[in-house]
């Protein structure tokens, strides 16, 4: 703060991690207990967290897995139970912004209706609304341990070759709600992020 920052984006990595991703939701999950001390050590500071579930599972998906499966293949609706869950502990917890990350069909709408439920109406959602399947995620992977340890990310993530595609996750990102939309990753995606904009004129968060 004292060199200009005036928000960030908190990421978690927890002590241990199981299939349920438990450390996401929970009340003193690692970004619970670090956005409650950054509110209170610094109430100015803009403070956006990461809703996904890759950080907490032991498999490294961002959802839940079916026993058995080893695809990657991701229970979208189980999923979304959790995400929503995610989102409301981290709103309680003092965020100011909520960030999915995940790529679920029909997250936006799901934890908009728990933020609401909750009382946190005026809670923003910057939804990664085009988020492609990319190598350039490695280093994030490393350093947060949620590489997947089987399959891959592209039966939910995005094929970057499908432009149109892109535009109609985003518009049904809006149609849910979101109040922030994301493309990522923003370097490769130039063209997206001039479709993006130009078609909605939402705010536009870009990630690298």
């Amino acid at each position: 703060m004292e060199t200009g920052v005036g928000a960030v984006l908190l990421f978690g990595l927890p002590d241990k991690k199981d299939p349920q991703a438990t450390g996401a939701y929970a009340r003193n999950g690692v970004v619970q207990q670090a956005v409650r001390l950054l509110k209170r050590e610094f109430p100015d500071l803009l403070v956006i967290t990461d809703v996904c579930l890759c950080e907490y599972t032991s498999h490294g998906h961002c959802g839940i897995i079916p026993a058995g499966d080893r695809t990657g293949r991701v229970a979208n609706d189980p999923t979304l139970k959790l995400l929503a869950r995610t989102a409301v502990s981290h709103a309680e917890a003092g965020a100011d912004i909520v960030a999915p990350s995940d790529m679920m069909d029909g997250r936006v709408r799901a934890i908009r209706t728990a933020l609401d439920q909750a009382g946190f109406t005026e809670t923003p959602i910057m939804a990664y609304a085009a988020k492609f399947a990319s190598a350039y995620y490695g280093p994030f992977r490393e350093a947060a341990e949620s590489a997947p340890q089987f399959g891959d990310r592209r039966t939910y993530q995005m094929d970057p070759a499908n432009g149109n595609e892109a535009i109609r996750e985003v518009a049904m990102d809006v149609s849910e709600g979101t109040d922030i939309v994301m493309v990522k990753p923003a370097l490769a995606c130039l063209d997206i992020i001039y479709r993006v904009k130009s078609t909605f004129g939402l705010p536009t968060a870009l990630m690298r």
